[in-house]
């Protein structure tokens, strides 16, 4: 039996305000993880913008340097 199967066993025994309990958890999950999906194409897209350009600094620049 698949996971998916024995999640639907175990939901097909609560009764109906619980099985409304489980659906909300559900599409919090689902939200969370399309969020943090969201978030990482986000940071990629910006971070790879980001790789081609040139600073406008060097290290000349400093004026504290730390070994």
């Amino acid at each position: 039996m698949s996971l998916e199967e024995m999640i639907i066993e175990q939901v097909h025994k609560l009764p109906e305000y619980k099985k409304a309990e489980v659906l909300d958890f559900v599409e919090y999950l689902r939200s969370k993880s399309e969020d943090k999906d969201w978030a990482e194409l986000s940071l990629s897209s910006s971070m790879s913008v980001m790789e081609d350009e040139k600073s406008s600094y060097s290290l000349a620049d400093l004026k504290e340097s730390f070994s």
